[in-house]
C-alpha cells in the first residue's frame, strides 16, 4: 500500500512539472524577442530620428549606426519615456498633423525594452532598407540653391541688427517651388530667416545695394530705411531654431516670378563666441504647374500690447483678423521669444464659438511647423484669432529678467508675437489678389 501510494505521489509530481514546463514553455513562445538593434530600433530611428541625428543636422548625436547609438541607449530610453523626444508641443486636445513625429506607445517599449535588456546589436541582415538622406539638405536635391554671395562676420558680444541681402536668382522663366529649406552655416547664431520673394515690378528695397549685407540704419535714404522693416511682399519661408523645410503636396506650391530676387532678412544673435554665417536656401521645383499657390500670412501684435508687467506667469496677447476670400488653410508656424509659454490659433464663429485649430506649449529653442492632416477650408469672411501667453515670471526658466517689464523689440530679451499661417488658393491668385475683397 506504501508503495503505490509514493508511486502514484512520484506520477503527480512528474504531472506537475510536465505542466509547470510545458506552461514556461508557452510563456516563454508567447514573451516577446529581446529588442535588437537592426531588426527593431533602427526602423524607428529612421521614420522619427535621423532627419536631425544624423552629422551635419541640428542635433549634435548621429543614430544612423549601432556604434553610434549604443552609448546612448538609456538617455534615449529616458528621453522617450517621458516624450521629450522626438520634439512635438501641439496639445493633443485640439487638431490632428502630418508631421507629428511623436512615438506610438509600442515604439516607446520597444526602445525602453532594447535599454533595459542590454540594448543589443542583433542581425545586421534585420536592417530596413537605408532612407536615402540627401547630405547637408532635409529636402531632396535641391533644383537650385541661391547662396548668400558674402559670409557674415558675427561678434562674440553684442546686439545685431537685422540684415539683408538681395540676392539675383537669375530665373530665366517662372518657377513654381514644391519644397525649400534654409540652411545657415551657423545654426547657434541665427535667432530668424525670413526668406522673401521680389520680383521684378516689385518696388521693395529698390536702390538698396545688391550682393553685400546690409542693415537699414547703414541706408542713407530715409525712404530705404523705414521699406526695411515693412513689405507686402510674398514670403517664401521662415526659418527659426528647430523649424522644418517646406514641403507642399502636389498640387500645391510658392511662385517665384522670373527675374526674380530673394532677398534674406537675417537677425543674428551673438553668443560669447565669433562666428561667420553664409546661408543658403534650396529650392525644389513642381514638375506641373499646380492647381494651387500656397500663400504665408501672418497674425502679428503691435506694440501697445506689450510690455508685460514683472512677474506675470499668463500674459495674454490677442490678434484676429478676418479672411478676405475663400481659401485651404494648410499650416501654422506661431513664433515668440523667450517668455512665450503658449500659442493658440482659433476660429471665431459668427455665434461667438471658440474652436482652437491649434494648442501649442511653446518652446523657443524648437519652434515647429504644425501641418494639418487635411486641409480646412475656410470661406471669405471667416475669422482667425491668434493668441499669446507669456510668462515673465521667476517660474520661466528662460526667463533673463523677471523683475523687469518686457518691451516689445526684435532682440531674444525682447517680445513679439507672429502667428504664421499658410493658406492654398487658386493658381493664378497672388497675395495681392487675395487681400482684394470681392465686390458686393
Amino acid at each position: 500500500m506504501g508503495a503505490l501510494l509514493c508511486q502514484s505521489a512520484a506520477l503527480i509530481l512528474a504531472a506537475g512539472l510536465l505542466v509547470s514546463f510545458l506552461g514556461r514553455n508557452r510563456a516563454d513562445q508567447n514573451r516577446p524577442p529581446t529588442p535588437t538593434f537592426y531588426r527593431d530600433v533602427l526602423p524607428i530611428l529612421e521614420q522619427h530620428c535621423q532627419s536631425c541625428h544624423r552629422a551635419g543636422e541640428i542635433a549634435r548625436l548621429s543614430f544612423l549606426s549601432y556604434q553610434e547609438t549604443r552609448p546612448w541607449a538609456s538617455r534615449i530610453r529616458d528621453a522617450v519615456r517621458t516624450k521629450a523626444m522626438p520634439p512635438w508641443f501641439a496639445d493633443p486636445c485640439c487638431g490632428r498633423f502630418s508631421d507629428d513625429p511623436s512615438l506610438t506607445a509600442r515604439e516607446i517599449s520597444t526602445l525602453s525594452a532594447w535599454a533595459d535588456t542590454g540594448a543589443r546589436e542583433g542581425d545586421r541582415n534585420d536592417a530596413p532598407p537605408s532612407p536615402h538622406w540627401t547630405e547637408g539638405w532635409n529636402i531632396p536635391q535641391p533644383d537650385a540653391v541661391v547662396k548668400m554671395p558674402q559670409a557674415v562676420l558675427i561678434p562674440a558680444a553684442g546686439d545685431l541688427e537685422y540684415s539683408y541681402e538681395i540676392v539675383p536668382t537669375n530665373f530665366a522663366e517662372d518657377k513654381w517651388v514644391q519644397m525649400s529649406e534654409v540652411r545657415p552655416s551657423s545654426r547657434e547664431h541665427v535667432h530668424h530667416a525670413v526668406v522673401y520673394i521680389r520680383p521684378p515690378q516689385s518696388d521693395w528695397l529698390r536702390g538698396a545695394p545688391i550682393g553685400v549685407r546690409f542693415t537699414a540704419s547703414s541706408l542713407s535714404d530715409e525712404h530705404l530705411r523705414h521699406a526695411a522693416h515693412e513689405t507686402k511682399n510674398d514670403m517664401l519661408l521662415v526659418y527659426a531654431p528647430g523649424s522644418s523645410p517646406d514641403r507642399w503636396p502636389d498640387g500645391m506650391a510658392k511662385f517665384i516670378p522670373a527675374h526674380s530676387d530673394l532677398i534674406l532678412e537675417m537677425h543674428y544673435t551673438t553668443n560669447g563666441h565669433e562666428g561667420e554665417d553664409q546661408t543658403s536656401v534650396g529650392l525644389v521645383f513642381s514638375k506641373n504647374v499646380p492647381s494651387q499657390r500656397v500663400l504665408t500670412l501672418q497674425l502679428a501684435n503691435d506694440h501697445d500690447t506689450i510690455p508685460i508687467p514683472p512677474e506675470a506667469e499668463n500674459y495674454r496677447v490677442e490678434v484676429q483678423g478676418t479672411l478676405p476670400n475663400d481659401c485651404s488653410l494648410l499650416s501654422f508656424f506661431p513664433h515668440m521669444h523667450l517668455r512665450g509659454k503658449r500659442f493658440e490659433y482659433n476660429l471665431i464663429h459668427a455665434d461667438g464659438r471658440v474652436e482652437t485649430l491649434l494648442r501649442v506649449n511653446y518652446d523657443f529653442y524648437w519652434q515647429l511647423s504644425y501641418r494639418l492632416a487635411e486641409p480646412r477650408q475656410l470661406k471669405a469672411g471667416t475669422k482667425l484669432q491668434a493668441v499669446g501667453i507669456y510668462d515673465n515670471s521667476r517660474h520661466n526658466p528662460h526667463n533673463p529678467d523677471p523683475d523687469s517689464a518686457v518691451t516689445w523689440g526684435d532682440q531674444t530679451y525682447n517680445e513679439m508675437m507672429v502667428g504664421f499661417f499658410d493658406v492654398a488658393v487658386p493658381a493664378g491668385m497672388d497675395k495681392f489678389q487675395f487681400f482684394t475683397r470681392p465686390q458686393k
